[in-house]
């Protein structure tokens, strides 16, 4: 296995490594992990999607919560 593999981030580590930023509460270990990775792509990727993701759940709640009260 050569190094640029062992730094890979896999699809759990980069999840929770967003989810973890969004709330706030990334431990030093993670965060020292997270950087030592091969590449940052994986995180700025998932960070995007988690941002349109969360964009779009807060717009279409915000719909609903409208609609059931009649107000729009």
């Amino acid at each position: 296995m050569s190094d640029s593999d062992q730094n890979k981030p896999g699809l759990w580590q980069v999840v929770f490594s967003i989810l973890a930023a969004a709330l706030g509460v990334n431990s030093e270990s993670n965060r020292q992990k997270d950087f030592s990775a091969s590449s940052p792509w994986p995180f700025i990727i998932g960070g995007i999607i988690f941002g349109v993701m969360f964009v779009v759940g807060i717009a279409l709640i915000v719909k609903i919560v409208l609609e059931s009260t009649g107000a729009a």
